[in-house]
Order: C-alpha cells, then sequence, then structure tokens
C-alpha cells in the first residue's frame, strides 16, 4: 500500500525543509573545518610530522562538538535548537550570552522550508518528490559553502553526481543515457572553458569543483540542460557581481564564486521544469 499524499504536501515538506536547513546550517559551517584539519593531518604524515595538537584536542564531526554559541562557548539546548522557532523566541540572540545570531542561520532554514514546498508543488504528492528534495538540499549546502570557502567539496558534489546516474538508471528521474551523456557534457563544458582561460591569460578563472558540479547537474537533468544552466547562472553571477561592485563589498581578489551560481541555476530549472526553458530558449 503506497504511502497517503499528506506525507508529500507542500506544507509537510516545508516543515521537513526547516529541520534540513537546520543540518546544512552545520554543515556549511563545519564540512570545511573537518576538511582542512583532514587535509593539515595528511599533510603532516607525508612529511613525517606530529599531527597538528589543535585538532587532535577537539575533534570535529558533523554531531560533535555540540552545537554552541562561538561568543561564549555554552552549549545550545535542543530548546534554544529548534529551526525558525527558536531564533524568533529569543529575537535573534544567544540566550546565555546575548551576542547576535547571524541572520544567515534562519534564512538558510527558510529558504529550504520555501524551495521544499515548491518541490511538492513541481512534482506533486509522490515519493520522487523526496528525492528531488535532497538533490535541493545538496545544492544549498554546496552554494553556501562556496560562498564562503570558494570550495565545492568532492563530499558533497561526487556523491550528488552518482546519485543522479542510480536515480536514472532507476527510472526515477531521466532516461539513464540523458543523464550519462548530461554528466559528460556538464564536466567537459567547464573544463574545456578552463583550459582556454587558462592558455589564453596564464590564470584560472574557476576550480575543478565547478567542473564536477555541472557534471552532477547534468546527470539530474540531462545534456539539453547544459546550456541553459551555464547560461542562468552567468546571468545570477553578473547581477550580484555587479551588485557586490557598486556596494564596494568584493573580497580581495575582486572575484565572485561560480558556483552558487550554478546551484541556483540547477535549482530554477528543476521547478521550471525542461520544456518551459526550452520554449523560452526557442529549442522547443
Amino acid at each position: 500500500m503506497p504511502p497517503p499524499e499528506w506525507l508529500y504536501s507542500p506544507w509537510l515538506l516545508a516543515v521537513l525543509g526547516l529541520a534540513i536547513g537546520s543540518f546544512l546550517n552545520v554543515v556549511i559551517h563545519r564540512l570545511p573545518l573537518i576538511l582542512e584539519r583532514q587535509w593539515k593531518a595528511d599533510s603532516a604524515d607525508m612529511l613525517g610530522l606530529p599531527a597538528p595538537s589543535d585538532d587532535t584536542d577537539r575533534p570535529m564531526t558533523l554531531s560533535r562538538p555540540r552545537s554552541h554559541c562561538p561568543a561564549c562557548k555554552q552549549p545550545i539546548p535542543w530548546t534554544s535548537n529548534i529551526p525558525l522557532i527558536s531564533y524568533l523566541v529569543l529575537r535573534g540572540r544567544c540566550g546565555a550570552c546575548g551576542v547576535s545570531i547571524p541572520l544567515r542561520y534562519p534564512l538558510v532554514e527558510v529558504l529550504c522550508a520555501l524551495l521544499f514546498a515548491l518541490v511538492a508543488w513541481r512534482f506533486g504528492a509522490q515519493p520522487v518528490a523526496l528525492l528531488w528534495c535532497g538533490f535541493v538540499a545538496a545544492l544549498v549546502a554546496l552554494a553556501g559553502i562556496d560562498w564562503d570557502t570558494t570550495l565545492l567539496p568532492d563530499d558533497i558534489t561526487l556523491p550528488l553526481l552518482w546519485a543522479g546516474l542510480i536515480a536514472a538508471a532507476l527510472g526515477w528521474t531521466i532516461p539513464l543515457s540523458q543523464a550519462l551523456w548530461g554528466a559528460v557534457a556538464g564536466y567537459l563544458s567547464l573544463w574545456s572553458v578552463y583550459w582556454l582561460f587558462k592558455l589564453a591569460t596564464g590564470k584560472e578563472g574557476m576550480g575543478y569543483g565547478d567542473f564536477k558540479l555541472l557534471a552532477a547537474l547534468g546527470a539530474w537533468l540531462g545534456a539539453s540542460m547544459i546550456v541553459p544552466i551555464v547560461l542562468a547562472a552567468s546571468v545570477f553571477g553578473a547581477v550580484v557581481g555587479i551588485g557586490m561592485k557598486f556596494a564596494n563589498s568584493l573580497r580581495e581578489g575582486r572575484y565572485v564564486p561560480f558556483g552558487p551560481f550554478l546551484a541556483a541555476a540547477g535549482i530554477a530549472i528543476v521547478l521550471l521544469g525542461e520544456p518551459r526553458v526550452l520554449g523560452w530558449l526557442g529549442w522547443a
């Protein structure tokens, strides 16, 4: 007997999105730190040096240590860690020391709730909506990490790529041949741009993580969506970059990471649907 349709309603998935958004805040903050510690330990091991003491004394995972205030170091009780509600009740401040909580935390939670509800609206009351919610959640995490660190970790991009291929093989998304060639086209397109730019200027215009992310998007959406994704990401990036330039908020080196805009374009195309996107471009 299939699960009742109300399990995939926009309202229920929005509540799920709040909870997943809270977890994604942890992933966005901690995963780069975990990877940095791992790289330091690997480098020390290769050089025959002792592991950095600050890393070994305080091991970190996505679940340990408990969430705590970065200012006063007090652990956050579960009553103060309820997605969005706790932020509103505490008026955006730590319950122990009163320091302001960054606005980004509730924004990520609300964004996930909204996107999960839109996915439910887009795909209807069926289990495949949960699959696409997972896709969206991975992209939100990658966008947040890349924006903060200019890093698109393999720990997320490669599982996302394989998940897209497996979902296609199981008949849950697009035909497997489209997923396979989408992954190939996604990787090679940005790889080619990277090398053309490097040969012409001697500089690196993007990182390999961007290739892998676009390959993952191709595995989920197909080769026909690679050009629309890159076009939309370029427009999003140009608008944000120009706005940051006028606001004098460009970071050192005057660059803007491309991964968040690839992620935003992928999410937008999922929600709009391939026929509408191709129709707008006149390719239908």
